[in-house]
């Protein structure tokens, strides 16, 4: 072979990425050592980088042709073409490999087999297409080939790869959890959401103009779904019809001919006589919503564990069921989305860096690599500005040194070099970036013209500034300038403000000088952990770049398959855009072309209103198209965006610890701070000396009479420093009662126990309550009292600890602080109420700050609990690190907030009347008596901008967000559907960027968590396994023979595969079960009931004499099989008692508990280590539950007396708030709570708790315009961006800790089993599964 040969054949190794042959080699390459030409140009093709540009190429055409795919039009004629020759190309590119590396050698690539498949798909799809069937295979798999031709997305995929064991474990665990809790949907409310409200026959009969039920639009969102026992609506409970504004309340006239003659002004309240509930009619969301079978149930569970639109849900079987039906999802969700969910999100995360570590490192022949491409570009024109930069240098250093211009020059330009780079010149410009962020931040729609003029002119002048600013910098450090990437930004910002300046100063140019708020960046080099945190931010940044490909490319995918399966399907209600209707849905949710359907593919992904997307798809096309909104949510959102999160996790605990290092803060600050800290230790050294000299001087001076009788009160005060309040010395006997008492354990019980009671009080608290009634009068007297008795409390730890002065006091603990706080704060509550008469006017005002205040009193409790205090310290040693993502979160709020106001205030202003559609602007609305209104979120100022943008990124609310901003043509003009497209980009980038934020969230709690958890492990050892679990685990070995073989038969895992066979299948004829089943359904369901239950009672038995009553009876999962038995055995027996009903218990609890012993099948598969995961989760979330109640407890209180008067009615539609769950009591305040804690619609609840006032409306309170938005931002950011996160940070612990725990008990069995040599040779290993 000749030379190239051998290089071709060394390259060739190189980049293998599976195991080859022996060798190494190709074996065609090995055998053929004097290979064909043709042969020879095979290989010289395919290990160039020819292979992989050109199938980019290809791939990147068809991808084009795919995307301009319109659904809505017969010529498809250019797809087909550029398809077959995708497929022609492709095919001969596998005639080159084969030939080059052999068949063996080709099929060694896992993704040759890969493209293979991709191949016979296509094949596929053309003979199909011959046949006329027309599946469009080729569409959705074409594109896969791009997973193989770009080495990062290559390296990505392999890494998915590797983790899909444990994946899939987990995703099983997920669709099991959702099954189970599917099959107790139908057991319990099969056909009960088709219950409405009908007229009598006979009325039906006499009235043929009246509709047959209540509700005008079957599949409606809001249906009246009443009940006929026990659910939360009857048919009495129909409002009255209405006419306008016209309360309807005639009788028909068939009862009272005459009673409209005698009440001409009014109208008949038809609604009154819908009052027989019968099933009828389709069920909620376009038929979409019901637990009637396995199938809808399904559906109906996993859109409730993707927390979107679960509430409504949860509405619909209270009203149809029962008010405790609520306990249903509030365990879903916890369990499903809290625990399983990010369960997914931790396995993962932590796989992520051990997959990527085992990667192959070798290359996968004719792929092309993006890294290496920008490396190459980056290399080439580095090279091409060093040589530029060092010809210009070299030229001008010649001509400093050989003119006379030159050399004067020289000294000027080093002190312009120490002018721009000293500190009072970075102060001051930092001081003028500050100015101009200021001058940006409060530009607001409608301002003042001096206003307008005075930020024009500031404008020029801060335009002015930077760019003498870059001038200088130019000028004193040449092409040096460039080599800082801040100063690229601001020479870039510059350049853009010039350019804005010379446009009109209305063009959209204006928005351009948001990007000056970026500037604010500077100020991070003041602050290392700050930076610390962007260098973070920064390096996953760059790391997820290769992962934003990969979601874009799997947007891509699922839209071209989307716009094939319901393109030009989905039929939307057209909304007029001046119409309040709140239950139809926006039309733009399709995939009627390329941009459509990638933006509601990646709202799906997103999980904002994906469920409005499901009802259409299935309403329009089937009910099956929901299994394609699932695998997209799975792999997607579960998959894809979740290894962000390995990520962020990665790059938070492998950051260096030296913080001035990692930043790269110039290390000139660095000697600037030791010659700062030598002058302080040089000032405080001269300082001391002066202190002894004048302490010298003192004495030796003769006091005067006023002198010496200062000095003897302050030796009087300094001689009785331990003294309470200066009268009860350490020896009062008084004094040593108190402390005695307050010391006492009972004392503090007791104290613990009027805490409870007042938070009991505090619950019965709201608005509505009377003011005459004895409720209230209880109420105010049990206030009196509780203030009472912590007046007491303080005044006797005061006179036991003393005041203030001293290490022990009682001013010293900050915890008694806040305790002196409330307490002052409830008497001068009692004080104004005493001092002032009911009739007199009283400061309103004062008095409900002050009772707000008591919703604070729970917080007493934190220094008695200790469990409570400890979570409360560990949540508070978070606050720093937590401190700097809200910083940068604020920073990047303020950047997109600046340009949302630059882009859309006064535009978000729309007419709302009966018929808009010929309105064009704000004065053909007044003209038409329709009324001009705002949005209730907008970007008029920067205050309203920063509270959309929030909502925004909680990822609540945004699409909505969204369509009124591609609609917003300009000010005062009337909105036109999808009138700036363009604006996509401000949207989907906000929300791209937000998901690294939050998952920065994570990252914080994630390392704070271990931190505290390596803290508590130093100081608490784990003691040493016993001996006696080792001796324990042979047990079996003394056994006689007969029971040795019971032991073995039990332990094997045939056993133990029979039985998760029979609950399989157990599992899936429970599945079968529905509504209006035959009967012979019923009948086998019973049937397979008995078996399943007497195999449980054999296996029990078995178990029983193996193990025997006490080692059984350890197992949790034994206890739960003897539970599952004897309720199976009880529902058996009481089923076959003939009067049954006469039995005061509902059998359909029986029914339900028979769905638990499909929690069995957890147990037999290879799952322990998640199970094990979830049960040590919930063991230590102890703290965190006092957390999440302690927390709701407060906000409930507050949220009742803040919002209690707010209701829902007709006048009043609500967004958010239900009549199911509001803030009028303390029970719906704090299901509320945990409504917004889920994230659905809590964006609703905010705009329904900032009500517009009117100039006269006495009733509405102006002040919760503003005490909204701060009550709702606080406790979304402490319970969803906090806490939740701290339960990410738990299971991440609980795997790493069941993965060691599993290892270990492995590795103790072996040793037992192997070291008894009394053991027969038939056990070993029996135990290793």
């Amino acid at each position: 072979m000749t030379e190239t040969d051998d290089q071709l054949m060394t390259e060739c190794s190189a980049t293998v990425i599976t195991p080859l042959p022996e060798n190494g080699e190709p074996t065609s390459a090995v055998e053929e050592s004097s290979g064909t030409t043709f042969h020879r140009f095979c290989i010289r093709f395919l290990f160039s980088h020819w292979p992989g540009y050109l199938a980019f190429l290809v791939i990147g055409i068809g991808c084009v042709i795919h995307g301009i795919y319109l659904p809505c039009t017969d010529d498809h004629l250019m797809q087909k073409v550029v398809s077959r020759m995708m497929l022609a190309y492709f095919f001969g590119e596998l005639v080159i490999r084969v030939e080059a590396l052999g068949f063996s050698g080709y099929f060694s690539y896992n993704w040759h087999r890969f493209d293979i498949f991709v191949i016979c798909v296509e094949l596929v799809d053309l003979i199909l297409e011959l046949c006329e069937i027309h599946l469009s295979l080729s569409y959705s798999v074409s594109p896969l080939r791009l997973l193989s031709r770009i080495e990062e997305m290559r390296k990505l995929v392999t890494m998915l790869v590797g983790i899909l064991p444990m994946l899939g474990n987990v995703i099983l665990l997920y669709i099991l959890v959702i099954y189970i809790f599917a099959i107790v949907g139908v057991q319990l409310w099969a056909g009960d959401l088709l219950y409405r409200c009908f007229l009598p026959d006979e009325m039906l009969a006499m009235y043929s103009n009246l509709t047959p039920s209540y509700g005008s639009v079957p599949g409606e969102r809001f249906p009246f779904i009443c009940t006929l026992s026990e659910g939360m609506r009857f048919c009495r409970d129909i409002p009255a019809s209405r006419e306008g504004d016209l309360i309807c309340t005639l009788p028909a006239p068939h009862l009272d001919p005459l009673a409209s003659t005698r009440n001409g002004s009014q109208c008949v309240n038809w609604n009154a006589y819908y009052n027989i509930c019968r099933i009828s009619g389709q069920n909620p969301n376009l038929n979409s919503i019901n637990f009637d079978n396995i199938g809808y149930s399904w559906i109906a569970v996993f859109q409730s564990v993707t927390l979107e639109g679960w509430s409504d849900i949860m509405y619909y079987v209270m009203d149809a069921h029962s008010w405790w039906s609520f306990v249903y999802f509030v365990v879903l969700t916890i369990l499903g989305s809290y625990i399983i969910m990010n369960t997914c999100a931790v396995v993962i995360a932590t796989h992520y860096s051990d997959a990527m570590k085992h990667e192959p490192g070798r290359r996968f022949p004719g792929t092309v690599s993006f890294r290496e491409v920008w490396h190459g570009i980056k290399a080439r024109i580095s090279t091409l500005v060093s040589r530029v930069s060092s010809m210009l240098g070299s030229h001008h250093h010649h001509i400093e040194e050989s003119s006379l211009l030159g050399r004067c020059w020289l000294p000027i330009r080093r002190k312009l070099e120490m002018l721009v780079t000293g500190t009072y010149f970075n102060r001051f410009i930092t001081s003028a970036i500050l100015l101009n962020i200021l001058t940006m931040a409060i530009e607001h729609h409608d301002q003042p013209e001096m206003l307008t003029d005075v930020l024009k002119i500031s404008n020029f002048a801060f335009t002015g500034l930077f760019a003498l600013e870059m001038i200088l910098k130019l000028v004193a450090l040449g092409l040096d300038y460039f080599q800082d990437w801040s100063n690229n930004f601001d020479c870039l910002i510059v350049i853009i403000s010039l350019w804005e300046l010379q446009a009109e100063s209305d063009s959209r140019l204006s928005v351009m000088r948001a990007f000056r708020a970026l500037r604010f960046g500077r100020l991070v080099h003041f602050l290392p952990y700050l930076y610390r945190q962007l260098m973070v931010l920064k390096r996953t940044i760059e790391e997820a770049a290769m992962l934003c490909w990969l979601l874009f490319f799997i947007i891509f995918l699922f839209s071209v398959v989307g716009m094939h399966m319901f393109g030009c399907q989905i039929k939307g209600d057209i909304r007029d855009s001046g119409s309040k209707s709140f239950d139809k849905i926006d039309p733009r949710k399709n995939f009627d072309d390329l941009i459509w359907a990638m933006v509601t593919v990646f709202q799906v992904l997103t999980l904002e209103d994906w469920n409005f997307v499901l009802y259409n798809c299935m309403a329009s096309t089937s009910p099956w198209t929901a299994v394609f909104l699932v695998l997209m949510i799975i792999v997607g959102k579960n998959v894809i965006l979740n290894i962000l999160v390995g990520i962020v996790v990665e790059n938070f605990q492998n950051q260096p610890e030296d913080h001035a290092t990692l930043s790269g803060i110039p290390s000139t600050i660095d000697r600037r701070a030791t010659i700062v800290s030598e002058q302080d230790q040089l000032n405080a050294e001269s300082g001391s000396a002066q202190m002894q000299q004048l302490q010298v001087e003192e004495a030796r001076a003769v006091p005067t009479d006023q002198e010496l009788r200062a000095l003897g009160w302050k030796r009087w005060f300094k001689e009785h420093e331990d003294w309470s309040f200066y009268v009860f010395s350490p020896q009062n006997r008084w004094r040593i009662f108190c402390d005695k008492l307050v010391s006492h354990r009972h004392f503090n019980t007791g104290i613990q126990l009027v805490i409870l009671l007042n938070c009991i009080t505090i619950a019965f608290e709201r608005p509505t309550i009377p003011p005459d009634s004895n409720e209230r009068f209880y109420l105010d007297k049990a206030n009196d009292a509780f203030s009472a008795i912590f007046l007491v409390e303080m005044l006797l730890k005061m006179v036991a600890q003393g005041l203030i002065i001293g290490k022990t006091t009682y001013c010293h603990s900050p915890w008694n602080n806040l305790d002196g706080f409330l307490v002052v704060m409830s008497v001068i509550d009692i004080a104004i109420l005493l001092g002032t008469e009911e009739g007199s006017s009283r400061p309103l005002a004062i008095l409900k700050i002050l009772r707000l205040l008591r919703a604070l009193r729970p917080l007493r409790m934190i220094e008695r609990t200790p469990q409570l205090r400890l979570a409360v310290e560990a949540l508070l040693a978070s606050v720093k690190p937590m401190g700097n993502i809200i910083i940068i979160c604020g920073i990047f709020f303020f950047f997109y907030g600046i340009l949302g106001v630059q882009l859309f205030k006064g535009k978000f202003f729309y007419c709302h009347g009966s018929n808009v559609s010929m309105i064009v602007n704000k004065s053909d609305c007044l003209s038409s008596n329709y009324e001009w209104l705002l949005k209730e979120y907008n970007f008029d100022n920067l205050v309203s901008a920063l509270i959309s943008v929030f909502v925004m990124y909680s990822k609540d609310g945004w699409v909505e967000l969204m369509y009124d901003g591609l609609d917003a043509v300009g000010v005062d003009q009337q909105p036109i559907p999808n009138h700036n497209l363009w604006m996509l980009l401000y949207f989907i980038s906000f929300i791209l960027m937000s998901f690294i934020l939050l998952d920065m969230f994570i990252g914080v709690m994630v390392e704070t968590f271990h931190k505290c958890q390596r803290e508590q492990r130093i100081a608490h050892k784990p003691k040493s396994r016993p001996p006696s679990v080792a001796e324990d685990e042979a047990f079996f070995l003394k056994y006689s023979t007969t029971r040795r073989r019971i032991h073995s038969v039990c332990t094997s895992p045939a056993l133990e595969y029979s039985i998760t066979i029979c609950i399989f299948i157990s599992m899936f004829v429970m599945g079968a079960e529905h509504f209006q089943q035959p009967k012979y359904i019923s009948v086998l369901l019973e049937w397979v009931f008995y078996i399943l239950t007497l195999l449980l009672v054999i296996e029990i038995i078995l178990k029983l004499v193996a193990f025997g009553i006490v080692r059984y009876l350890k197992d949790s999962w034994n206890m739960l099989d003897i539970f599952v038995v004897l309720v199976s055995l009880i529902s058996v027996i009481v089923g076959q008692v003939k009067f049954q009903e006469k039995i005061p218990i509902n059998m359909g609890i029986f029914r339900v508990v028979r769905v638990l012993r499909l929690a069995q099948v957890l147990k037999t598969t290879k799952i322990k280590v998640l199970l094990k995961t979830i049960i040590r989760t919930l063991s230590q979330v102890g703290n965190i539950s006092l957390l999440f109640m302690f927390f709701f407890f407060i906000y409930a209180a507050l949220g009742v007396e803040l919002f209690g008067n707010i209701a829902c009615s007709i006048d009043f539609p609500c967004l958010g708030l239900h009549r199911l769950s509001d803030f009028n009591n303390f029970m719906l305040a704090l299901l509320t709570l945990y409504k917004v804690s889920t994230g659905d619609n809590w964006s609703g609840i905010l705009k329904d708790t900032m009500p517009g006032c009117l100039p006269n409306d006495e009733t509405c309170n102006p002040y919760l315009t503003y005490a909204s938005p701060i009550f709702f931002t606080s406790f979304v950011i402490t319970v969803q961006f906090v806490l939740v996160n701290l339960v990410v940070a738990v299971i991440m612990q609980a795997l790493d800790d069941s993965k060691k725990e599993g290892n270990g008990e492995t590795q103790m069995k072996m040793i037992v089993l192997l070291s008894d040599p009394a053991l027969p040779g038939e056990h070993i290993g029996e135990d290793s599964d």
